[in-house]
């Protein structure tokens, strides 16, 4: 059925639904958030993440299927080989995605004594921000400055 939203667009043909089809589910960020740290092996990100194997086994081949994570095989010596883990441009493209939910959970969740992790730029040292802009380069600040206007599909 297409329902139209308040805003008189077909929502099922959602990018949000698409996306979270794809990444919404906890252990796929936490395995997100590893991989975008260098975690690269499977019992590396079930140790860290604490993911049942099963589990983490599933988020990792659904990754790989939809093009966020490529396999590359290696082999320590005297062992089998296996797999690595490593994120595509398309995963990559993510990683806003997972710093934008870090800050809003450090600016409404995190605890007396402050965020966990602060993420700095490598060059200078300074805080990383996320902003957002339009196209022309004018900083919006938040939903009450955007218009939904329908796209191509």
């Amino acid at each position: 059925m297409n329902m139209p939203s308040r805003m008189g667009f077909r929502v099922d043909n959602c990018s949000i639904v698409r996306t979270l089809d794809i990444v919404g589910e906890k252990w796929t960020f936490l395995v997100l958030r590893e991989a975008f740290s260098g975690v690269r092996r499977f019992a590396d990100m079930q140790a860290i993440t604490g993911a049942p194997r099963q589990v983490l086994s599933a988020r990792l081949a659904r990754l790989v299927d939809e093009g966020l994570l490529r396999k590359e095989p290696y082999r320590e010596p005297g062992k089998r080989q296996r797999d690595e883990y490593r994120l595509t441009e398309k995963g990559r493209d993510l990683y806003p995605l997972l710093v934008s939910l870090m800050h809003w959970g450090d600016k409404h969740l995190a605890d007396d004594k402050g965020p966990p992790v602060l993420l700095t730029h490598r060059d200078c040292g300074a805080p990383i921000e996320l902003r957002f802009r339009c196209a022309d380069g004018h900083e919006v600040g938040g939903p009450r400055e955007v218009t939904p206007i329908p796209g191509s599909a």
